[in-house]
């Protein structure tokens, strides 16, 4: 028994180190971050003609997209790893606690972008593909590190949250229309009430790494307050857009959808309404609640437009 006990250890200790080793990939991954990139996606797919996409597209613009954002999250984190060990929320990364090397890291870089490339080229349109490279770029050659240098990084890296619409829609149509700028812009608005939500609620630890938020650049946060408001206004009026678009298909989806938008929307513009006059946990923790309300039911309302028509 104890021989037997004493040969399975090494066994046992190797599938112990694997599992940790995985359970840092799939930290490294974001798989959290990586879900809302995904289901832009599939909005924009579902969007380009108004019905389910066809599996294999949708499977394809879905797979290779995962694998560039799980390249561009890793490779982020590559780069913020210095930055990342002066912050509580991300001092236990893999590569900022040193569980992971950089080798290591570079090769999950490019173990994932390229053949996430490779599936949009070939599964789904080379048009998706250079989209979902342009994604990547944004994301990590410009976003990444202008963080340290300019209280501008939100506003670039917003653009690189709003990209992937564009993606899952040329998956499946080659042209762009009003349809798909509306949602990228709705993306794109969306990300400044809820990014600056973030911002207030870590300021202390961004601005502890260097992190140049705009509540570190301005720590009374109304520059924030400010940015949070035209923002929430702004994904109102963007949010009208494919109401307009949809009303020949389904004018009883089209009104349904805006009317959860519209209500949804002046809640996250009351929430940023509150932060700006009284930045404070409270009304951040509010208006971060609001904006992880608002996409999701304006995306399913979206989608759900035509089924009005079906219906009736």
């Amino acid at each position: 028994m104890s021989a037997t006990t004493a040969s399975s250890l090494p066994l046992e200790s190797t599938s112990s180190v694997w599992m940790v080793r995985l359970s840092d990939y799939w930290q490294l991954a974001r798989p959290k971050l990586s879900l809302l990139v995904l289901a832009t996606v599939a909005a924009g797919a579902f969007l380009a003609r108004w019905a389910l996409p066809d599996g294999w597209l949708l499977a394809s613009a879905l797979g290779g997209t995962a694998l560039v954002a799980f390249g561009a999250s890793i490779a982020n984190q590559l780069l913020e790893r210095h930055t990342d060990r002066k912050m509580q929320r991300t001092a236990d990364r893999p590569l900022a606690a040193g569980r992971l090397g950089e080798i290591e890291a570079l090769a999950l870089v490019m173990g994932t972008t390229l053949p996430g490339l490779a599936i949009l080229w070939f599964g789904a349109s080379p048009v998706s593909a250079l989209w979902a490279l342009a994604t990547w770029v944004v994301y990590v050659v410009m976003y990444t590190p202008m963080k340290t240098m300019s209280a501008w990084n939100t506003q670039v890296g917003a653009i690189s949250g709003a990209l992937p619409v564009i993606i899952g829609w040329t998956a499946i149509e080659g042209e762009l229309s009003l349809r798909v700028v509306a949602l990228a812009a709705i993306v794109y608005l969306w990300q400044f009430p809820h990014f600056m939500a973030i911002a207030w609620l870590y300021r202390g630890q961004y601005s502890q790494a260097g992190i140049m938020m705009l509540t570190v650049v301005d720590p009374s946060g109304r520059r924030a307050g400010v940015q949070a408001v035209v923002g929430a206004a702004a994904v109102m009026l963007a949010s009208v857009v494919p109401a307009w678009c949809a009303y020949t298909l389904s004018p009883a989806g089209a009104l349904a959808y805006l009317a959860v938008a519209l209500v949804l929307g002046f809640m996250q513009l009351a929430c940023a309404a509150w932060f700006y006059l009284d930045p404070n946990e409270t009304s951040s923790r509010w208006l971060l609640r609001a904006s992880l309300v608002y996409l999701p039911g304006v995306l399913v309302m979206l989608v759900a437009i035509p089924s009005w028509h079906w219906m009736n």
